[in-house]
């Protein structure tokens, strides 16, 4: 019989237009296309101008965004929410290799020494790019504590975002 872990582990669901996977007890993985070559795309999820128009959900804004984007280098996000409160969040780029991969660590500091490892991979098919992020947590109490966090409904809504800023870059917008 299947631990709930096991079974856990094998689900897959779509949250709007992203899909989320657990491949195994401390892996996640996100995967959504967009309609927008490789190139801007890999421009919108790596400029910080860009990035404070689509990270993270409607209701918050982003207070601080500090971006060294070369391997070794820092990153460092704030949002602030409505009534004032704030969600802190950094890493340390590991790998950059432009315009088809991007791997960071991730850490929340509100908990700090949770620190997990996302390797985002860009494919281009047909003028439109699909962005899958495999997040890679040290135990499986990390990976579902984040599961637990609201994390995905949050990922869907800024990737519905950055959707929005791509087709208004493509328009000759921003």
């Amino acid at each position: 019989m299947a631990t709930s872990s096991e079974s856990v582990a094998q689900s897959t669901r779509q949250v709007g237009k992203m899909t989320l996977s657990l491949p195994s007890d401390r892996e996640i993985v996100l995967t959504r296309t967009f309609d927008a070559p490789r190139r801007l795309v890999w421009e919108a999820y790596t400029r910080p101008e860009h990035l404070a128009r689509w990270l993270g959900p409607r209701r918050y804004e982003i207070d601080a965004l500090d971006m060294d984007l070369r391997p070794g280098g820092r990153w460092r996000f704030v949002h602030r929410t409505p009534d004032g409160g704030a969600h802190a969040f950094r890493g340390q780029f590991l790998e950059v290799e432009p315009p088809t991969r991007l791997v960071r660590t991730f850490e929340y500091e509100a908990f700090p020494g949770h620190v997990s490892v996302e390797t985002a991979v860009f494919e281009e098919h047909d003028g439109k790019t699909t962005i899958t992020v495999t997040s890679r947590f040290d135990s499986v109490e990390d990976r579902d504590g984040m599961l637990q966090s609201g994390m995905e409904n949050g990922a869907a809504e800024s990737w519905d975002r950055l959707a929005e800023l791509l087709a208004e870059l493509q328009a000759g917008g921003a």
